[in-house]
């Protein structure tokens, strides 16, 4: 068994292993040159992403810098939006639904170390998925750890680190990570014009 079939069944594996280097320094190519694009070459950087990550819906938007640790472990639907200064550790699957929003310094970090100091010496770690539902907002400087789901139409209040799965339908804080409340019908009201 190769140190990238490990990585994908989420046992210990070698991150120094060669082949998981190269396609590391390929992903981290390509989130350099995406970084050094002008906000007004649009397109190229779609072109980019489209190339760097595994699968995108047709609108996305991430603002630089961006960096992940191989793009191809990357899904995002459709309506993504990632804002400046984010980190996708996807040494694991990431998946991000239709309609989400990613306020500025925020982590997804798939990749972990083990407990055990000679194994955590010997460089080992493991892998995690993350996935984020649909419609979800994550506010600012949240850390999303692995293994995390996170519900449909979820909040993710500022500064959380999500330590556990998320149920659906609930604004959620604290570190770690709690829900607060279930989002209500008074909630899609609060904010229409009167």
């Amino acid at each position: 068994m190769t140190e990238k079939d490990k990585q994908a069944k989420g046992i210990l594996y070698d991150p120094g292993d060669p082949e998981l280097c190269l396609d590391r320094r390929r992903c981290k190519d390509l989130c350099f040159a995406y970084n050094q694009l002008p906000p007004s070459h649009r397109e190229d950087r779609r072109k980019l992403l489209k190339q760097l990550l595994g699968k995108t819906g047709e609108r996305l938007h991430i603002e630089p810098t961006f960096w992940c640790d191989y793009g191809y472990n990357i899904s995002v639907g459709e309506n993504f939006y990632m804002n400046h200064n984010c980190v996708i550790l996807d040494c694991a699957a990431v998946t991000f639904g239709d309609h989400v929003l990613i306020a500025p310094n925020c982590g997804f970090y798939t990749a972990g170390h083990p407990l055990d100091p000679e194994q955590r010496n010997q460089g080992l770690e493991y892998a995690y998925p993350i996935t984020v539902g649909n419609n979800v907002w994550i506010g600012g400087s949240c850390v999303i750890l692995p293994g995390v789901k996170i519900g449909d139409n979820c909040i993710i209040g500022a500064g959380s680190v999500v330590t556990k799965d998320i149920p659906a339908d609930c604004v959620a804080v604290g570190n770690p990570c709690r829900v607060l409340r279930k989002i209500t019908a008074a909630d899609r009201d609060k904010y229409r014009s009167i």
